[in-house]
């Protein structure tokens, strides 16, 4: 095994009802993730733009979360936070690093205590993958078409499409695991990675479609600060055209460019997200079939949301609500209410710990996160979470997103561009669009004061105690000009 057995032991010492309770027959864990699948493009999420019959069944076999979150939105961080249940700051991969191996992961617990594990797809973490059984991977970001894949015995590649393969892979695995231990199987999509590009059958269903706009895709961002404006992932001015699949029609220019960008762009992203679902349902159907759909924990997440156009902007990153939301749908026959919604928040570092507890492991104390059991059992805990702490940190980097950390709270949401020493706070009672910075209005410097108390206590409870703020609670806040519209 790759885990040391002691520290096994002393888990399991650590909590005897939990794993009597659990001793019978443990669960097997399906995680599915795609890369970038925003929860606005999933019908079950009430998308506008597409239908997911597949994943929905999820959502009606089981649980919904509305706010689940990333705690930093980029996509090796979001993985590392996943497998460790800790924050960027103590797993090491703030950015794209290489993620440390020999570091304890949900993988290695599980492993040790009996589960046959697999990581199939998208790993994006640099390093080989540790705590599993078996794992097929695509180096790096992977190809669409005819991909590669690394494991344990050399690299192959393999003829057709990484949707579909990925999922050939995954029901491979499921086939040939050991029917004496329950599983624990991460099957990581690539899809609807940049830059979008569907199979012949999911493109033809989007090629002539019109896509329905968001609302905000004009949104001048007059009242923020200078990062939404200084970044390079606008629709209009950024994608490309390896993105759009060919240069625009002749003469478009403002508006019509915007239109013309949009509807390319979302007809691709929606025809990948298209093969998803239908893999997704092929995944079901050989749980059914095989037997496996009844003690099968089964969820459906994405590494982090995705802007569709939102605010006039794709990728993601920032610490706005369509880029840090993730969708989260879990079916537990027996456990889980079908048709059930959460609203509670959680964070992606509460995956891990959810996995340990489901399979009736104790939770380690380093692991920051907090266990969704009973969530998912329909009880919310008196002391639940009703803040988190957001830090993404690559700056400058890709998109010249700034560097900023924040908080976001059932209400309100405060953000800290630390380098440019700017703020933004947003009342999301009031504005769930973030459309309106109401940092500087003199009425709201109360709740300006309390927000950031609870920021600079989160900070220190994690542990995250560098780039602390200029200016404390109660001082007066720095002057940001208010850009003129367009």
């Amino acid at each position: 095994m790759n885990f040391p057995s002691p520290l096994l032991a002393a888990l399991l010492l650590a909590a005897p009802a939990t794993l009597q309770a659990a001793a019978t027959k443990p669960p097997n864990i399906l995680f599915i993730m795609a890369d970038d699948h925003a929860a606005h493009a999933i019908s079950a999420y009430g998308s506008r733009v597409n239908s997911t019959p597949n994943i929905d069944r999820l959502a009606t076999e089981g649980m919904r979360f509305d706010r689940m979150f990333a705690v930093n939105s980029i996509c090796t961080p979001s993985r590392a936070s996943i497998l460790t249940g800790k924050y960027s700051h103590l797993n090491g991969v703030p950015v794209f690093n290489r993620f440390d191996g020999s570091q304890p992961t949900v993988a290695k617990y599980l492993q040790a205590a009996g589960y046959y594990t697999g990581m199939v797809g998208k790993w994006h973490l640099e390093s080989d993958p540790t705590g599993f059984d078996k794992w097929t991977i695509l180096p790096g970001q992977g190809d669409y078409f005819n991909p590669a894949f690394l494991q344990a015995g050399g690299r192959r590649v393999i003829t057709g499409y990484v949707t579909d393969i990925i999922t050939d892979l995954s029901i491979e695995f499921l086939e040939n695991r050991p029917r004496d231990q329950p599983f624990f199987l991460m099957c990581h999509h690539k899809a609807p990675h940049r830059n979008w590009q569907p199979d012949a059958k999911h493109k033809a269903m989007f090629a002539d479609k019109l896509i329905p706009e968001p609302d905000t895709l004009r949104d001048d961002g007059s009242s923020r600060g200078d990062a939404i404006h200084e970044c390079t992932q606008k629709v209009l001015e950024n994608l490309s055209s390896n993105d759009t699949k060919g240069p625009p029609p002749a003469g478009l220019t403002g508006d019509a460019l915007l239109k013309w960008k949009y509807q390319r762009y979302m007809q691709d992203y929606l025809a990948c997200v298209q093969s998803v679902d239908d893999n997704v349902g092929r995944l079901l159907e050989y749980l059914d079939k095989s037997g496996l759909a009844e003690n099968t924990i089964v969820i459906y997440t994405s590494d982090q949301g995705f802007f569709l156009g939102d605010h006039g902007l794709f990728d993601k990153r920032f610490m706005y609500e369509e880029s840090i939301r993730m969708p989260f749908l879990v079916r537990w026959p027996g456990v889980v209410k079908p048709g059930s919604v959460q609203p509670a928040m959680g964070i992606n570092v509460d995956f891990a710990p959810t996995f340990m507890q489901a399979a009736g492991l104790p939770v380690p104390a380093d692991m920051q996160g907090h266990s969704l059991l009973p969530l998912l059992h329909g009880e919310r805990p008196a002391d639940w979470r009703t803040s988190w702490y957001y830090r993404y940190y690559h700056d400058p980097g890709d998109h010249n997103t700034r560097a900023h950390y924040g908080l976001r709270t059932e209400t309100h949401k405060l953000i800290y561009f630390w380098k440019i020493d700017q703020w933004e706070m947003y009342d999301l009672a009031k504005d769930p669009a973030e459309l309106h910075n109401v940092y500087q209005d003199p009425a709201q410097a109360d709740t300006v004061a309390k927000l950031k108390t609870e920021l600079f206590r989160l900070k220190k409870e994690l542990k995250d105690d560098d780039q602390f703020a200029n200016e404390q609670p109660g001082s007066k806040p720095p002057a940001v000009k208010p850009r003129q519209a367009k």
